[in-house]
C-alpha cells in the first residue's frame, strides 16, 4: 500500500468507527472474562468448600464440576460473539473502508 491510501484510510470517519467499535467490543468481552476467571480463582482461594459441596446428597459430583465446564463454555460463547460480529459488521466496514479508500 501506498502512504496516500493509507493516509485516506486513516481518515475515513468510517475507519474510526471501525477502530471504536473493535476496542469496546475487545474490552468488553475481555473484561467479562477476566471477571468470571478472577472470581473463580478467588472463589478457589477464599472458599474452598464451596466448589465441594456434592450437587445433591450422595452424590459425588460437586458443584466444582459444572462452575468449570461454565467457565469453559462461557469462553468459547464470547470468542463466538466476537467472531460473528467481526464476520458481519466489522467486515462490512472495513470492505466500505478500503471502497472508498481506492476511490
Amino acid at each position: 500500500m501506498n502512504d496516500a491510501l493509507i493516509e485516506r484510510i486513516q481518515n475515513n470517519p468510517k475507519f474510526k468507527e471501525l477502530l471504536r467499535k473493535k476496542s469496546k467490543l475487545s474490552w468488553s468481552l475481555s473484561i467479562i472474562m477476566l471477571a468470571i476467571y478472577y472470581g473463580f480463582i478467588l472463589l478457589v482461594a477464599f472458599f474452598p468448600d464451596v466448589l465441594a459441596i456434592p450437587l445433591s446428597r450422595g452424590m459425588v459430583m460437586t458443584i466444582g464440576i459444572p462452575v468449570g465446564i461454565f467457565i469453559i463454555v462461557i469462553a468459547f460463547v464470547l470468542t463466538g460473539i466476537y467472531v460473528r460480529r467481526a464476520n458481519t459488521e466489522f467486515d462490512r466496514l472495513t470492505h466500505e473502508i478500503v471502497e472508498e479508500a481506492r476511490q
